[in-house]
């Protein structure tokens, strides 16, 4: 599935199509983060995309890539975060009809930001299955059409354009990090990364209590989490059958970091960048600085993926 020109010429067309409605987001550097890691890091900095994560990407291309009578019959999707906002907002700038499936337990100022995109939310039991449910009868009834958080081509094309426009200003670099949750930034990033990239490779931080893409990249299947959780609550989700081949086949490594850990990368950043960005985008960073002997010397992008966080609940 990886190495096709069809799906090169893709990743190429799907960055000018939504260039008008995202942001191509800095690349800042900190020298004392370089120093702390013993490597040159270039920060590709998401958390200043429009609603404030990387996502914003896959659901605007997502949605264009629908017939007139799709966009017009509106479309649905399920998430507690931050594809959530960006389907509301993308669908909002496409002038289409958004249905967000949100569990009851989802984090009120998320669902203040979907119903301020213009987001129609539809609350459910907190449970997976209530979720998929609620999306199916939404489907049925009014006609919209489901798009997958992360386990959707249009999806994983859209939000590989961030790694994109990172290699169009450091085309030279041996690393990308990003976090890992749903699969659908890494899938995408290690798309660019190959196509775009000078033998770039991918690799993805992962929080150790919730740690279902290790364990599917080790055996070769995908695995879900019965227990556990996590600060980084933008990655407490799995692997779909649409991005796993592509992780399974591209991944250079993934890294399980404490939850300790992801606090001390965020508070960096925080600190020494000066720059907002939640829990989940702190692994990937979390990540390299566990294994910085590994990485020494290299020229290295990490994804900060998002920067939504709830100021009543920060973690120092």
């Amino acid at each position: 599935m990886l190495l096709t020109d069809t799906l090169k010429d893709a990743l190429a067309h799907t960055h000018a199509r939504i260039q008008p409605y995202v942001h191509n987001t800095p690349v800042l550097t900190s020298h004392l983060l370089d120093e702390l890691a013993g490597a040159t890091l270039y920060f590709k900095c998401e958390n200043f995309q429009r609603m404030g994560a990387f996502k914003m990407r896959g659901a605007v291309n997502a949605i264009m890539q629908l017939s007139v009578e799709e966009q017009q019959s509106g479309v649905v999707t399920h998430s507690s975060g931050n594809f959530a906002q960006a389907l509301a907002l993308a669908a909002r700038s496409l002038g289409v009809a958004a249905y967000i499936v949100m569990p009851s337990n989802a984090p009120r100022v998320k669902k203040e930001a979907v119903l301020a995109y213009g987001g129609q939310v539809v609350e459910c039991a907190p449970t997976l299955t209530a979720r998929e449910q609620a999306a199916q009868q939404i489907v049925e009834e009014r006609g919209a059409t489901f798009i997958h958080p992360s386990n959707d081509l249009n999806v994983i094309l859209g939000q590989g354009t961030a790694a994109t426009e990172l290699l169009a200003v450091q085309p030279a670099l041996d690393y990308i990090f990003t976090p890992v949750g749903g699969g659908g930034l890494v899938a995408g990033t290690i798309l660019a990364a190959q196509y775009f990239g000078r033998n770039c490779r991918v690799v993805a931080g992962e929080p150790a209590t919730m740690n279902d893409a290790y364990r599917s990249w080790q055996s070769g299947t995908i695995e879900g989490n019965d227990a556990g959780d996590t600060i980084a609550d933008g990655l407490k989700t799995q692997l779909g059958d649409i991005n796993f081949p592509i992780i399974q086949q591209g991944i250079d490594a993934i890294i399980l970091v404490s939850e300790d850990e992801i606090v001390a990368a965020m508070r960096l950043i925080w600190e020494r960048m000066k720059i907002v960005v939640e829990a989940s985008s702190a692994v990937a960073l979390a990540a390299l600085l566990k294994e910085k002997t590994r990485y020494a010397g290299k020229r290295i992008g990490i994804i900060l993926s998002g920067g939504n966080v709830d100021l009543s609940k920060l973690p120092f």
